[in-house]
């Protein structure tokens, strides 16, 4: 028995490039599939500081110190996440209305598209509802943490791609005509999920405060207690190619619904 525990801890920490692909599985509640995670460990934060600054303009450089240092994050359990943000079908399945631009309802492709104009409090509400629905799983927001790790897909990198193959994976403001697109369309990272950068900010669970890096526990971190304001992450396709990168970091107040931010869900079994 000995034996067995310390063969599962020590496959728990091995560099996610050795592990198998993760399993996908689609979501009966909410018509999206998600990709089961293992647990382990990963580098949050942005480690290169001088190919961030390079990139980022001159007067937007102190955008870089909320991202730094970076550190050890460590999850002991799994992690179900979804390979999409949620989409325009699956938000009005459970909420019968239609948020954002008239535009995005009337195109052809209107049930892929992600959902956007939705506060982090409407978040809360297709949440609850989700919830009240379900008996097998409980559907919450990713900890920014959890975002990350799943963004990151292994990647101690500024980015998981080369940024010269950016237009490969992810939808940003010279690549997407600056329009929303539909989930789904271009590469995967290496755990399978699409638009973790670019397409639309993902609301996720964690409260914002600039300096939550340099008190953050290494396990299963999940934010300050409290704010003022909720973090939001990934980039849009309005976004220049600065931003589109998984360390960082943006944030609104909880009523806040801008027409490019969006969510992508986790969920646990009950």
């Amino acid at each position: 028995m000995k034996a067995t525990i310390a063969t599962l801890l020590f496959a728990a920490l091995l560099p996610l490039t050795a592990l198998a692909p993760p399993s996908v599985e689609t979501d009966a509640l909410t018509g999206l599939r998600f990709a089961t995670l293992p647990a382990g460990e990963f580098t949050m934060g942005t480690s290169d500081i001088n190919e961030a600054l390079a990139e980022i303009p001159d007067t937007e450089h102190a955008m870089i110190d909320d991202e730094i240092p970076a550190h050890r994050v460590r999850f002991d359990r799994p992690l179900q996440i979804a390979t999409t943000e949620v989409t325009q079908a699956s938000w009005h399945a459970i909420m019968g209305d239609k948020p954002g631009p008239g535009s995005h309802w009337q195109r052809a492709e209107w049930k892929q598209l992600p959902v956007v104009s939705v506060s982090w409090n409407w978040v809360q509400d297709y949440l609850a509802a989700l919830n009240q629905r379900s008996r097998q799983y409980h559907y919450r927001l990713p900890t920014e943490a959890e975002w990350e790790y799943a963004a990151r897909a292994g990647s101690t990198a500024l980015r998981p791609f080369n940024k010269l193959d950016m237009d490969e994976y992810a939808w940003y403001l010279h690549s997407s005509n600056d329009e929303v697109q539909p989930v789904g369309q271009l590469k995967p990272n290496a755990f399978g999920l699409y638009d973790t950068l670019g397409n639309a900010w993902e609301w996720v669970a964690d409260w914002y405060a600039p300096d939550s890096y340099r008190n953050s526990p290494m396990l299963n971190p999940s934010g300050p207690a409290h704010g003022d304001k909720k973090v939001r992450r990934g980039g849009s396709y309005h976004c220049p190619p600065h931003l589109i990168r998984p360390g960082y970091r943006a944030a609104d107040t909880p009523d806040t619904a801008y027409s490019v931010t969006g969510f992508r869900l986790v969920r646990e079994r009950n």
